[in-house]
């Protein structure tokens, strides 16, 4: 028998900058991409949709801790020539609570203390449960604009029929694709922690962070989210 709390989608929070516009547009278009290229079985959460106005840091933190925890996957940018403290910290507490995750960078440029693998510092790399997809953005974009015969069109035509947007939407359709088969490899990944640990885990797991609250009802929500996560047996 099927397990009947077993959803027929899963939730992905999506961890990267949200500070310009052109990370508010990549971060929309791409993850709108990975629910439509998934058949709506993947929901992208952009933090840069959580109301923040008004709130204090801490609350904003916390906010999306919570909601980091909470997701069933999770997809992190790796970009940059260094990569952003804030998406590395959310890296790590998502790989403490177990979620499986995808790691994704489609910067040309390497970063980091690399050396021969990952193209971003070591000390984010080989954490299980986790898969890796790293695209030539620029590339893509460039065959794209190959394939549809319009490399060497005027640039007045060029932006009038809106052709650099549609080469770039096409590009980010080839990356959510990419996205949607690494998130469905890590979901087929067995769980990393072992049994006897959840609670344990995710007890200190409401603690670890300083979330503002009584222990009481941090240790009580907690308690709540993993045992919804074992009855989707994601943990």
């Amino acid at each position: 028998m099927k397990n009947k709390h077993k959803r027929k989608h899963h939730t992905v929070y999506f961890a990267g900058e949200l500070f310009s516009h052109k990370h508010l547009i990549g971060n929309a278009y791409l993850a709108e991409a990975i629910y439509e290229k998934s058949h709506g079985r993947y929901l992208c959460v952009l933090p840069q949709n959580i109301e923040h106005r008004g709130l204090s840091a801490q609350v904003i933190r916390d906010r999306d801790i919570r909601e980091l925890i909470e997701c069933d996957f999770a997809l992190f940018n790796f970009d940059g020539v260094e990569l952003d403290s804030g998406t590395v910290v959310e890296y790590l507490i998502a790989k403490f609570a177990d979620i499986p995750a995808v790691v994704l960078r489609s910067d040309i440029r390497g970063g980091g203390s690399h050396h021969q693998g990952d193209p971003w510092n070591i000390m984010a790399s080989f954490f299980p449960r986790t898969a890796r997809v790293i695209v030539d953005s620029l590339g893509g974009y460039k065959t794209s604009m190959k394939r549809r015969s319009i490399s060497h069109i005027d640039e007045i035509v060029r932006l009038a029929g809106q052709h650099s947007s549609v080469d770039a939407q096409l590009m980010c359709e080839q990356v959510a694709q990419a996205c949607v088969r690494a998130l469905d490899r890590v979901g087929a990944m067995e769980p990393h922690m072992p049994r006897h640990l959840r609670e344990e885990v995710y007890n200190w797991l409401a603690l670890m962070p300083g979330l503002r609250g009584k222990e009481k009802g941090l240790r009580r929500d907690f308690e709540r989210i993993l045992r919804g996560k074992v009855e989707r047996e994601l943990l």
